[in-house]
């Protein structure tokens, strides 16, 4: 697996693996998970070298890390694990975001624990609090820096304001946020920014949730009670105008003997050296395919009929409900 850099130190696998759907987040997700295909997931992404691995302390809550612990125990060395902080919630569920200083460090304190390690390598804000400065927060991440509990700072789905200031706090690593050939709005300023600022990119929701891999053809394709059958690029409306692009993608897999998942996160690698992807996986075999696309080599006139087809703006949609779109690029 080739190597990237996030920031200016930060060195990892081309392509990491989303650890999200394999634990915690319930059926309505990405469908049920096993946890023991969950860990033999994480097991061959080991020895296929991938380094980074992402989690976050709200998926399940909780249960996510503790799989991801369990995954990576007594391989910790070689790794570099990245886990996000940003949210509280109690037994009734989701009840905001909470981007303290007190939240910060206790969120730290239990992902630490459920990781089963001594230091985060990459700990992020999930998403930006607008009722906390976003020095304080910052602020408190740089001192777990300094006690030797995290090693890199990163933001998630910030605004460039947002990022500015945070960066002027102290170094900022990486932003996560999402980017893939039906998002690609974060082109316009955010990825500009990121790299004037020397910050490494890491595209969340790579393959369009699942979309721009061309396994789901039609809505009925998806369980009764998956989330992305409220998902507006997946609603009636929008579904088979967005299956165009899918179509495009997948001439192109046909030309290269490849998948059109490994096209769609092939564009996003030929996108610059400072972007590292992590697609979601939670069974061996799709993490396979998608770790191919680590060496797949699209033309010049590829990569211009991909862009004419996907360009910016042109998805049918937004990408999210209001609800959560509100909790982004603040």
């Amino acid at each position: 697996m080739q190597q990237r850099k996030l920031g200016n130190e930060l060195t990892v696998s081309a392509l990491g693996l989303g650890c999200m759907p394999m634990a915690g987040v319930g059926q309505n997700m990405y469908g049920e998970a096993d946890v023991t295909e969950s860990l033999a997931t994480i097991d061959r992404a080991i020895e296929l070298g991938v380094t980074l691995f992402d989690t976050a302390e709200v998926y399940g809550p909780h249960l996510n890390e503790e799989l991801v612990g369990r995954g990576i125990a007594g391989r910790r060395d070689r790794l570099v694990i990245a886990t996000k902080f940003g949210f509280k919630f109690n037994e009734d569920g989701f009840q905001g975001v909470d981007s303290t200083p007190a939240n910060v460090r206790r969120a730290c304190e239990g992902s630490l624990q459920r990781l089963g390690i001594d230091e985060i390598d990459l700990f992020y804000q999930h998403r930006v609090d607008p009722d906390v400065p976003i020095e304080d927060t910052v602020g408190e991440m740089a001192r777990l820096v300094e006690e030797g509990k995290v090693r890199f700072v990163g933001l998630s789905e910030a605004g460039p304001d947002t990022i500015r200031r945070a960066h002027d706090t102290h170094p900022i690593a990486a932003l996560q946020s999402e980017y893939s050939l039906w998002e690609r709005e974060v082109e316009e300023e955010i990825l500009p920014l990121c790299r004037e600022l020397g910050i490494g990119f890491v595209p969340y929701s790579p393959l369009g949730r699942g979309f721009l891999t061309g396994q789901i053809t039609s809505r009925d394709d998806l369980p009764e009670d998956d989330y992305r059958r409220r998902d507006p690029r997946y609603s009636e409306e929008n579904f088979d105008q967005n299956l165009k692009l899918v179509d495009v993608v997948k001439d192109i897999a046909n030309t290269h003997n490849r998948s059109a998942a490994q096209v769609a996160l092939a564009w996003l690698l030929h996108k610059g050296e400072d972007i590292v992807p992590i697609p979601g996986s939670k069974r061996r075999a799709t993490l396979e395919d998608s770790m191919a696309a680590a060496d797949l080599v699209l033309t010049g006139d590829d990569m211009e009929r991909l862009d004419a087809a996907a360009p910016i703006g042109g998805t049918a949609g937004p990408r999210y409900g209001e609800a959560m779109l509100k909790m982004t690029r603040l």
